[in-house]
């Protein structure tokens, strides 16, 4: 025998970060940036036949590439958020074009370590009063595009602060649309959910370590513009030095510490959004805190899966053997409502098996 949650009303899945229109307008205002210095060195270096030039100017072409990958995404997850055919929103839309950019990376690096391998072979000429100035100019625009990306927590610290966004989308934080009445433990009155709000009022706030809220989206345009800022200060240092002291092998071998770097951001982006993709539970603790509270209650859980749906949003599927026969969905919900960032939750009771004699 089992009781499943009976909804009274439609609810939404809108699990979109709290800051995504804002991290969308960032990320136009870099591709705007990136497009117009594009459009600068490309014309400026066929104007005045600077081959260097107008390679810089096809690089920042495929940097304004990747962010549009990100704006794009932004854009489409904002239009698609009520469309039903996501079962569960475009959250995770993000996180497929953070991987997205993230082999994007991992291709520009093994592009950048050929390229420095090919030149310890064969070394070239370099016109280092062209590269140089090419390479600060092009540190300034990634300094100001990372100026306009600040701001967000692009490290991914474990808190959940304040990331009840569901309310904001005209749904409940817990989607508690059940009728059916319930009690706590211990208590002969008979309470309705709203009356089961107030009774954990004061864990509502619970942060579990480790919750990941991370627009890995916005995460990946910022590692795109780190990663190129990097290049532009490793390739400033090793034409400085080649031209200084003659040390012509400087400037591959910044190109391959510069590859190796963007290389390892790469294989983090990827790790984290293809776990998330794959749905790997990466909601900290969050899954131990589920059972330890349902199971204080005196109640067996049977089946627990928790998973990422969006930044700082999480989804879980519970399934419990009930210690007393009064408690339903709406008793459970309360008791699960005081997880901030699980927002949407599908409880099934089952009823405990009597015992049998003789």
């Amino acid at each position: 025998m089992s009781k499943s949650l009976d909804f009274a009303a439609e609810h939404s899945h809108v699990f979109l970060g709290s800051g995504h229109e804002k991290n969308e307008r960032k990320t136009w205002a870099v591709i705007a940036l990136c497009s117009v210095m594009m459009i600068v060195e490309i014309g400026g270096g066929a104007i005045f036949g600077s081959l260097a030039v107008v390679a810089d100017g096809l690089h920042m072409s495929t940097h304004a590439s990747a962010m549009l990958i990100a704006a794009l995404a932004y854009r489409y997850a904002r239009k698609h958020a009520q469309d039903r055919r996501f079962v569960f929103g475009t959250g995770k839309l993000g996180d497929l074009a953070g991987f997205t950019s993230a082999v994007i990376l991992a291709m520009i690096a093994l592009l950048i370590g050929y390229e420095a391998v090919a030149r310890f072979l064969s070394p070239v000429p370099i016109r280092f009063s062209e590269a140089i100035p090419i390479a600060v100019v092009g540190l300034m625009v990634n300094v100001v595009s990372a100026w306009l990306l600040s701001g967000e927590d692009h490290h991914g610290h474990s808190h959940d602060h304040g990331h009840s966004h569901e309310h904001g989308h005209g749904h409940d934080r817990a989607h508690n649309h059940d009728l059916i009445h319930a009690r706590p433990a211990g208590s002969n009155k008979m309470l309705n959910p709203a009356e089961l709000v107030f009774e954990y009022a004061g864990s509502a706030d619970e942060h579990p370590h480790g919750l990941d809220s991370r627009d890995h989206n916005f995460r990946a345009a910022y590692v795109h513009v780190i990663a190129d800022a990097a290049v532009s200060v490793l390739a400033i240092i090793g034409l400085s030095l080649a031209k200084t002291f003659g040390w012509m092998w400087m400037d591959p071998a910044a190109g391959i510490v510069g590859a190796l770097v963007i290389a390892n951001w790469s294989h983090g982006l990827i790790r984290d959004t293809g776990s998330i993709l794959l749905d790997v539970n990466s909601s900290g603790n969050m899954d131990s805190r589920i059972r330890g509270v349902v199971e204080a209650s005196g109640d067996r859980l049977i089946d627990l899966h928790v998973w990422r749906v969006g930044p700082g949003h999480f989804a879980a599927v519970v399934a419990i053997v009930s210690a007393s026969p009064e408690r339903g969905t709406a008793y459970y919900h309360g008791l699960l409502r005081r997880f901030n960032g699980l927002s949407h939750i599908t409880v099934e009771v089952h009823a405990q098996p009597e015992s049998s004699s003789g």
